[in-house]
């Protein structure tokens, strides 16, 4: 799960401070010339803290610096106002992260700690995780996820607009992920294009999580509509390519001065209206209202209502390249159809074909030549015919009667073998926001069967209470589009029964429903299981690169040391075949 991020952890903010880069080697900007009342609004807030944390300088740190003996600092991205941001090695784990440090006297570095430690507890998939937050010999340093093949929406943005549907997903996902975020109390006050990544899968994902404006001493005393008029800049720099504020930020070009906020379909020709509307009613702290006079979007929630009460924008058909026209070399282009030209062609239509010479043979005694070659090769095909019939008839007399297929294995076609299916990479399905294990995730087909992915344990069972969890499971990526024959896992507890199923997803990171997480998947089979290891055979023929693995019910076994509870199971060994 935390083995993808980007190759920058930018929190600099170069509206007022210029990064180390002499010092840092690499630095990037999350926050460039900025001009949104929120920003001003925010800045503001965190002016008190700046000047302290401006004379506190940054730990003296340098590339193969260990922290807590297992995170091994490789290469720094940032530093400013004090701390450094750092592309590590879990060398426990044998991953990349993230890492920010800070001296643990500077001013911000009891709110980051505590910024960090509500991140982490949110636990929601659609943020890049926080894994650490530690004050350990004079230091305080936040741990994060870091995804290699993740890209920033900065660069994204670089190469023109996005498409109406990307900018709808984008929309949506962000504001979904912003208000579950709001209702446990969290903000994120720095959401730009540099804080939100878009996955090989086209999720969207959302670093920073209050981690941000915590290390550069934000605060508001708006918080939802900072984040939410955010979301509307972020709209509106997809449907446009520009920034929707005077000066230039990200990579985009600014509005041209004295003409105020326009709407996006007045920017560029081909927005899609209901977005250019819906990035209107959130830029609210400008006054910005719709065309068609609807409310303003004041919180990241109303926004998510918004965008799910529009129609669906579908993803664009695929184009498919046209083959080379046939190329005719028959007759000569132009002339088809036309008279034949008799005696000196014109220099229209270029030079006539050749005229053919009279056929031969064309006297008394060249005739009857013609006809005694005629009879004498029909009289040797007639010949030959008899010849080779019966030749035929000789040997079928000679040979056994039936010339049907060898015998063996009762006479009975070779059924062709299953192949086995290749997993590229997983990732835990947690539809609730609550994982069980995302470190072990990788366990279940590392090709070890003494390693396993591990679930909680549960005091009820063996069917999860509807109150407590719907069910839990891991989403497998098999690279590209196939169609199964069966699936096969280990367990580490027999018992009264594990209940599995398995699902086609559309992604690893699918949209779903709190009430039933799994109602837009398509079933392939489920299994009850009383042994530590299953086979599944799947009948369906439905091609899928996703494959959920999802347990509903855990068997009984005795409590052990960190799994007091008796319901519980772990899975190792996965296999697919097709």
């Amino acid at each position: 799960m935390a083995e993808r991020s980007t190759a920058a952890v930018d929190v600099a903010d170069n509206s007022g401070d210029e990064p180390l880069t002499a010092e840092a080697g690499k630095a990037t900007s999350d926050g460039v010339g900025t001009e949104t009342k929120a920003d001003k609004e925010a800045q503001a807030a965190g002016t008190d803290t700046k000047g302290a944390a401006a004379d506190t300088s940054a730990p003296e740190l340098h590339s193969g610096h260990k922290l807590a003996r297992r995170y091994r600092l490789e290469e720094c991205v940032t530093r400013l106002d004090g701390f450094s941001s750092w592309r590590a090695v879990d060398e426990k784990l044998r991953r990349a992260v993230g890492v920010h440090v800070l001296p643990a006297d500077h001013p911000r570095a009891r709110p980051v700690l505590a910024a960090a430690r509500s991140a982490a507890l949110l636990g929601d998939p659609r943020f890049v995780q926080v894994l650490d937050a530690v004050e350990e010999n004079d230091l305080v340093y936040v741990v994060h996820e870091w995804l290699p093949d993740a890209t920033e929406l900065t660069a994204v943005l670089a190469s023109g607009p996005l498409e109406p549907h990307d900018a709808y997903q984008l929309v949506s996902q962000v504001s979904q992920a912003m208000a579950a975020a709001h209702r446990e109390g969290l903000a994120h006050l720095r959401l730009n294009p540099g804080s939100v990544l878009r996955t090989e899968s086209g999720q969207y994902r959302i670093r920073g999580l209050a981690v941000m404006a915590a290390l550069r001493g934000i605060s508001s005393d708006h918080p939802q509509r900072t984040d939410t008029e955010a979301i509307g800049a972020l709209l509106y720099a997809a449907l446009t390519q520009r920034w929707p504020y005077e000066r230039d930020a990200y990579g985009l070009s600014g509005l041209p001065k004295g003409v105020g906020l326009i709407a996006p379909d007045q920017v560029r020709a081909g927005v899609h209206r209901g977005l250019s509307e819906l990035a209107m009613r959130a830029l609210v702290n400008d006054g910005a209202t719709a065309s068609r006079q609807d409310q303003p979007c004041t919180t990241p929630e109303e926004l998510s209502k918004a965008v799910a009460a529009m129609p669906r924008i579908r993803p664009p058909e695929p184009t498919f390249t046209a083959p080379d026209a046939f190329q005719r070399t028959t007759y000569q282009q132009g002339v088809y159809g036309q008279p034949p030209h008799r005696g000196r062609p014109s220099l229209a239509t270029g030079p006539a074909a050749p005229v053919p010479p009279p056929p031969p043979l064309q006297s008394r005694t060249g005739k009857a030549l013609k006809w005694t070659v005629s009879a004498l090769l029909i009289a040797a095909l007639g010949l030959g015919s008899w010849q080779l019939a019966d030749t035929l008839l000789k040997e079928e007399k000679k040979s056994p009667p039936s010339r049907s297929q060898p015998k063996g294995n009762d006479d009975k076609p070779t059924k062709p073998t299953s192949k086995p299916i290749k997993i590229i990479k997983a990732r835990e399905f947690a539809p609730d926001g609550t994982p069980q294990n995302l470190a072990e995730v990788k366990l279940t087909y590392d090709g070890d069967a003494s390693t396993s992915w591990r679930t909680s344990s549960y005091i009820d069972g063996p069917h999860f209470a509807p109150s407590v969890k719907k069910g839990v499971g891991i989403i497998y990526d098999l690279g590209s589009k196939r169609t199964l024959s069966s699936a096969s896992f280990g367990l580490q507890y027999g018992g009264s029964y594990t209940e599995v199923s398995l699902y086609a997803t559309d992604s690893l990171s699918p949209s779903v429903s709190a009430s039933d997480p799994v109602a837009s998947f398509q079933k392939l089979g489920s299994a009850k299981i009383e042994s530590k290891s299953a086979e599944l055979k799947i009948k369906s023929k439905v091609k899928t690169r996703y494959v959920l693995v999802w347990l509903t019910a855990l068997p009984y076994s005795d409590p052990e040391p960190n799994y007091e509870h008796p319901y519980k199971q772990a899975i190792t060994d996965v296999k697919f075949t097709g």
